[in-house]
């Protein structure tokens, strides 16, 4: 089955307590225009890369945006490439309702143009995710940059086609010692080997556990993980070391503070958690995509550009962005 993308774009903001700067991460030579002539991912034909490029439209004030990646990508090459990381945020998985398990997330940072991306590859996991075209070098005007072709290296969260979710977060107590033997991987860049290569929470932690992170060129982090089957774990890297706090089933939380060995009093220190535990505890671990949009607003922050949401067995995305603008995706779930 021949590879193909419908990419959907959105701008998002984020601020000091959000992501970091962007720097083009192809490593490709940059022409009059700020078009690279060389992307690192795409593995198109001339005429698929030109299809692709063509297809862009404008839909959103923003400023949202559209675009249909045809053809293949390859996710590898260049996986040791720092890359700036965001850094605020909020996410929740609410897992009570074993019919319904949602992922949910703000994105809070600065005011970069960015792209909702769907992919199916032949050789993994149908997804959709998020990325900040601003890391790809992109600015407000993406129209022919062919740096475009490279953005399934960033996603900075999403939820692939067997139900599994994850997302990012800064946490400045992280710290990622290497492991001798194992090849390094940026810290934005692992998302998509996990979207592409995992179907659980398992599956997901053991891709982690495959790689050094590489948190060079913007702030450390940790993650959220969760699945279909109501599954949820926290990645973090704590001492140097990597280590995985599962959920108990009924939710899971992640701001900027670090979830293992942190007793649940001192997580609550912080405003956005404990808002977000307080009411999930509340409903059970029970949201519906309405209420745990509800729920993001409370944590909104000056910053948060955008919130979203993933049904985890429905395969539904609902985005609303910081201009006010509700879009609703549907990514067929296995």
């Amino acid at each position: 089955m021949r590879r193909h993308a419908l990419v959907l774009g959105l701008a998002v903001l984020l601020t000091a307590t959000g992501c970091s700067g962007a720097e083009p991460v192809t490593g490709a030579p940059v022409g009059p225009t700020g078009a690279t002539a060389t992307p690192v991912a795409s593995r198109q034909t001339p005429a698929e890369a030109e299809r692709t490029l063509a297809s862009l439209r404008r839909v959103d004030d923003l400023p949202l945006y559209e675009m249909t990646y045809v053809g293949e990508y390859d996710a590898h090459p260049g996986l040791d490439r720092p890359t700036p990381s965001p850094v605020g945020c909020s996410l929740f998985a609410a897992l009570g309702d074993p019919a319904r398990p949602l992922f949910a997330r703000n994105f809070d940072w600065d005011p970069n143009p960015a792209m909702v991306l769907r992919t199916d590859p032949p050789d993994g996991y149908a997804s959709i995710s998020v990325v900040d075209i601003s890391y790809l070098g992109v600015g407000a005007d993406p129209t022919g940059d062919r740096r475009l072709l490279d953005a399934p290296l960033l996603p900075f969260d999403g939820m692939n086609e067997r139900g599994l979710a994850v997302g990012l977060a800064a946490d400045d107590n992280a710290r990622a010692e290497p492991v001798p033997g194992l090849p390094k991987v940026g810290s934005v860049r692992i998302l998509r080997l996990v979207l592409d290569e995992a179907a659980t929470v398992d599956e997901a932690v053991k891709v982690f556990g495959r790689y050094n992170l590489d948190f060079e060129g913007g702030p450390p982090l940790h993650y959220l993980l969760a699945d279909a089957t109501g599954a949820s774990a926290v990645v973090e890297f704590v001492d140097g070391r990597m280590r995985v706090q599962p959920g108990d089933g009924k939710w899971q939380a992640l701001t900027n503070v670090p979830v293992i060995d942190v007793p649940e009093q001192r997580r609550r220190a912080d405003h956005r958690y404990r808002v977000l535990a307080e009411a999930l505890t509340a409903a059970d671990g029970r949201l519906a995509a309405p209420a745990a949009l509800d729920l993001l607003d409370d944590v909104r922050q000056g910053h948060t550009r955008w919130s979203v949401t993933y049904g985890l067995r429905d395969g539904a995305v609902r985005v609303v962005t910081a201009a006010g603008g509700r879009h609703e995706y549907r990514l067929p779930t296995a």
